[in-house]
């Protein structure tokens, strides 16, 4: 089984690298957006600046929310282990 899978894995990085220099010679090497120019890599970096506050806020947002459902869960285990009748005689 995992002589097959080694098997497919070499002949699938080799179909790969074998068009891979045709995908790039594409459009004479400028790719799907077009051509550089100032105002592209401008926009673009725009849009990289905008990004990173964006994904921090979002990711401080998930923390928590997470960090809201864990306090949860640690009281609900709390309320449940501390019976007044608790313990021996």
């Amino acid at each position: 089984m995992r002589h097959r899978l080694a098997i497919a894995l070499g002949y699938a990085v080799l179909v790969l690298l074998v068009f891979a220099p045709a995908a790039l010679a594409d459009n004479d090497g400028r790719g799907f957006y077009g051509p550089t120019t100032d105002k592209a890599v401008t926009n673009m970096f725009f849009g990289v600046i905008l990004f990173f506050p964006v994904f921090v806020f979002l990711m401080s947002m998930l923390q928590r929310a997470l960090d809201r459902r864990k306090e949860a869960r640690k009281a609900a285990a709390k309320q449940l282990h501390s019976s007044p009748w608790r313990g021996g005689w």
